[in-house]
C-alpha cells in the first residue's frame, strides 16, 4: 500500500549517475560486527531507493577492495585503529587502509550511536561527500534530546497547525507505517525522548498510566521507538490520585499520594521497562499541583522522582507558572518575574533525577522576548531549556518562520552566571554547572499532513531543532544549505533561493507583527492576527498599556525589578533605555512614540518603517519562490506559493492594522506619506 504522506529529508530519491557509479562500489557489500537490526534494515533502504541495487550484508567478513565496515568500537577495535568514543551516542566515521583495502568505518560507542552514524552516513552521500579521506566523529552535546508533543486523545493537537494528532484518535492509540517513520525522522536528528501526550492533561488522557489497554498500546509504541533509540515519556495530571485512585486528596506528603504514585509506576514500567519518565504542569494555568495542598514545586516534583528512581526514571517539571488571574489594574505584578520568583528560592532542593523545563522566555514564545533569567539562576538544579517548533505566535504555519535563526540567539546568550562563557548552550550541556542530567525540548509541530508540518518549509524548523540540540555549536546557514539539499537536491538556483527566505523570514515576520519585543497584539485564544488590545484588559498579565504618549511596561530596577533578576552586566545594561538592545526596547521599558532611536528616528516611525519592510520582504520571498517553479515538485511549489499568498495578505493586514493603531494614539502622520488608515 502505497504512502499517503511524505519523507521530509529522509526522501531518498535516486542519485545522478555520476553519484550512482561512484558509491555503488562502496556500497555492494556492507560487514556488520553488531546485530543492530535497524542500521542494516536503513542501508538497505537507501541503497535500493538512491542507488537502485540490494547491498550485500554479510557479518564480520573484510573480503573486498572497498568495504563498508559497521560496528560498535569495542569490537571494530580489536582489529583496526579507531578514534577514542565515550559518550553516549558518540560515532565516527573514517576512511581506513587495512592490508590492501579501503575501509569506511562506521563505529560507535552503543547502538544509538551506530544509528545517529548510520544516518549521518546517508546523509553524507546524499550530499555528494567523497569516502576517501573521511574523519568524522560526533558525539551529542546535550543529555536530554526532547519533543514534546501537545497531541490529545481525541486526536486534536493544541497549537498544532499540521492536521490531528499521529499518535491518538477517538480515545485510541494509532500505531500504524507512519509510527515508525516518525521514529526514523527523529532518529536522524538525534532525538532521544519524545513525550506523546499534551502537557495540560484532562479527560481520558489520565488514564493513559493506568488502564491496561493504553498500557499495551503504549508498549507497542515504545517497542518502536526503542528500536530507533528514543524514549518515550507522557505527561500526566498531578491530581491523578484523585481522578483515578478515588483518594481524597494529591498531597505529595501524604502516605497514601505516596505509595499510589509507587505502585502506578510500578505497573507501568512492567509494560515499558524503558519508559522515560513524567512531563508535569503544575499550579499552572488551572492544572492542579502541590500549591493546591500547601506544598511546595520541589516537594511535588521530588515525590514523583522518588517513585521513578528505582526504574531510571525522570520527572520534567515545567516551570511555566505565574498568576493568570491578574487584574489588569495591577501594576506591581508583573508575569516576566513569576518563574524566578517560583523557582530559584528552591535551587538545591530538587532530586537528581528531577529537570525544571524552562521556555526559552519569561513571557511565552513571543517572536523575540529575553532569555529567561532562570537560565543562569539554578545553579544546584537540571535544566531543559524549552523551545517551541509549532508556531502559534509566528503564523501558524501559515507564515514562513524558520526559527533557527532565533534559537541560535538564545543558545549562545552568555547569562554571565560564573562569568564570561556561561552561555545557555553550555547551561544544558551541563558544563557551566557541572550537573548530569540536563536538556532541551521543542514543542512539536508535526501532524498527520501529508508533508507532516503543514507548511513544507516548517519542516526546516523541526531539522534544525534536532541538529542544534545534538551540536548547538553548529552554524545555522550549513544547516539549512543541508536541509535544503536534502527535501529539494543540489539545484544550486532552489539552494539559494529557500535559504535567502528561510535566513531572513524570522526577522521579516517580526517587522511586521509586533517588534522591538512588544509582544502579545494578537487575537486572543486561537493568537492567530493583529489585535492590538486583544490582551490589553484581559487576566493573563499581557499587557503593553499604550496610550497617547508612550507604550511599553517598565521592567527596569524603577519599574517591576524585573531587571534585577539578571547577572552583570546584563542587569546594567537592560535597565537603561540607553543600553537595552533596541530588539527588547519595548519588553524592558516604557518608551515615549518620540524618543530617539539608535538610527535617528523616532520609536514611532521605526514602528511604521518595520512594517512596511516586513511586507516588502514577504513579496520578495514570493519572487523568490517563483523564480523556482520549474526547478522543484510541482506538488510542493503548489503548496509554499499557496501560502506564502496568504502571508503576504496576512502581512498586508498586520502592517495596517498595526500602523493605523499607532497613528489613532498618536495623530502623527508617516513622515514618508505611506497610506496609513485614519
Amino acid at each position: 500500500m502505497p504512502k499517503n504522506y511524505e519523507m521530509c529529508w529522509l526522501n531518498y530519491e535516486k542519485l545522478n549517475d555520476e553519484e550512482i557509479s561512484y558509491y555503488r562500489e562502496w556500497f555492494r557489500k556492507v560487514s556488520l560486527f553488531t546485530d543492530e537490526r535497524a542500521v542494516s534494515s536503513e542501508i538497505e533502504r537507501f541503497a535500493k531507493d538512491c542507488l537502485g541495487m540490494n547491498v550485500l550484508i554479510e557479518k564480520e567478513s573484510i573480503n573486498r577492495k572497498k568495504l563498508i565496515v559497521i560496528g560498535e568500537v569495542d569490537r571494530i577495535c580489536k582489529f583496526i585503529d579507531t578514534p577514542k568514543l565515550d559518550k553516549a551516542g558518540s560515532f565516527a566515521l573514517v576512511h581506513r587502509k587495512f592490508q590492501d583495502k579501503d575501509l569506511l568505518i562506521l563505529t560507535a560507542k552503543d547502538r544509538s550511536g551506530l544509528i545517529y552514524g548510520a544516518f549521518k552516513l546517508i546523509e553524507c552521500v546524499r550530499l555528494g561527500e567523497k569516502f576517501e579521506g573521511m574523519n568524522i566523529t560526533q558525539a551529542p552535546a546535550v543529555k536530554f534530546r526532547m519533543l514534546n508533543h501537545w497531541d490529545n486523545l481525541d486526536g486534536s493537537v493544541e497549537r498544532g497547525y499540521a492536521g490531528r494528532s499521529i499518535f491518538f484518535k477517538a480515545n485510541r492509540i494509532i500505531i500504524n507505517r507512519r509510527t515508525e517513520d516518525y521514529a526514523r525522522l527523529l532518529a536522524s536528528i538525534g532525538i532521544n525522548g519524545v513525550v506523546l501526550n499534551n502537557v495540560n492533561v484532562k479527560d481520558r488522557a489520565v488514564l493513559l498510566i493506568d488502564h491496561d489497554a493504553y498500557l499495551k498500546e503504549l508498549a507497542r509504541l515504545a517497542e518502536i521507538f526503542r528500536k530507533y533509540a528514543i524514549k518515550i515519556y507522557l505527561s500526566v495530571n498531578f491530581a491523578s490520585p484523585i481522578h483515578i485512585g478515588r483518594l481524597n486528596t494529591a498531597d505529595p506528603l501524604d502516605e497514601g499520594v505516596k505509595n499510589w504514585w509507587k505502585r502506578q509506576v510500578k505497573k507501568l514500567y512492567q509494560f515499558i521497562p524503558d519508559f522515560g519518565g513524567f512531563l508535569v504542569k503544575a499550579d499552572s494555568e488551572f492544572n492542579p499541583g502541590p500549591h493546591y495542598f500547601g506544598r511546595t514545586h520541589a516537594e511535588g516534583a521530588n515525590m514523583l522522582a522518588q517513585a521513578l528512581e528505582p526504574f531510571d526514571g525522570f520527572v520534567i517539571w515545567r516551570t511555566f507558572v505565574y498568576n493568570c488571574l491578574q487584574d489588569w489594574r495591577d501594576y506591581s505584578t508583573d508575569r516576566a518575574k513569576a518563574a524566578y520568583e517560583n523557582f530559584k528560592p528552591l535551587d538545591g532542593q530538587f532530586r537528581e533525577n528531577v529537570i525544571l523545563q524552562t521556555k526559552f522566555g519569561p513571557m511565552d514564545f513571543q517572536v523575540r522576548e529575553p532569555v529567561s533569567p532562570l537560565f543562569g539562576a539554578l545553579e544546584k538544579t537540571n535544566q531543559i531549556l524549552e523551545l517551541q517548533i509549532t508556531q502559534e505566535y509566528t503564523g501558524q504555519q501559515i507564515h514562513l518562520c524558520y526559527l533557527g535563526t532565533f534559537w541560535k540567539e538564545i543558545l549562545d546568550f552568555d547569562t554571565f552566571a560564573k562569568g564570561p562563557g556561561s552561555f545557555v548552550k553550555r547551561i544544558i550541556d551541563g558544563t557551566v554547572f557541572e550537573r548530569k542530567n540536563c536538556g532541551i525540548a521543542g514543542v512539536s509541530n508535526v501532524g498527520d499532513d501529508p508533508n507532516w508540518t503543514g507548511h513544507d518549509l516548517a519542516q526546516a524548523n523541526l531539522y534544525t531543532f534536532g541538529r542544534l540540540a545534538h551540536n548547538p555549536d553548529e552554524s545555522v546557514e550549513r544547516i539549512v544549505e543541508d536541509w535544503i539539499t536534502l527535501t529539494f537536491g543540489k539545484d544550486e538556483r532552489v539552494k539559494e533561493n529557500i535559504k535567502y527566505m528561510l535566513m531572513k523570514s524570522h526577522r521579516a515576520y517580526e517587522k511586521y507583527t509586533t517588534p522591538f519585543g512588544l509582544g502579545w497584539m494578537v487575537n486572543p485564544g486561537h493568537h492567530y492576527g493583529p489585535n492590538p488590545e486583544g490582551y490589553e484588559y484581559s487576566k493573563w498579565g499581557t499587557y503593553h498599556r499604550a496610550n497617547c504618549q508612550a507604550i511599553g511596561v517598565d521592567r527596569s530596577s524603577r519599574g517591576t525589578g524585573f531587571t534585577l533578576q539578571y547577572h552583570s552586566p546584563w542587569r546594567e545594561i537592560f535597565d537603561s533605555i540607553d543600553s537595552c538592545p533596541e530588539d527588547l526596547l519595548l519588553f524592558f521599558h516604557r518608551v515615549r512614540y518620540d524618543h530617539r532611536m539608535r538610527s535617528g528616528k523616532t520609536l514611532l516611525q521605526s514602528m511604521y518603517d518595520l512594517h512596511f519592510e516586513g511586507v516588502e520582504e514577504v513579496e520578495e520571498f514570493l519572487r523568490k519562490w517563483e523564480e523556482i517553479k520549474d526547478r522543484i515538485d510541482s506538488e510542493k511549489y503548489k503548496r509554499v506559493h499557496e501560502r506564502l499568498l496568504m502571508q503576504l495578505e496576512h502581512a498586508k493586514e498586520w502592517r495596517d492594522v498595526i500602523n493605523t493603531y499607532f497613528f489613532r494614539k498618536t495623530n502623527v502622520p508617516d513622515e514618508k506619506g505611506r497610506k496609513i488608515h485614519p
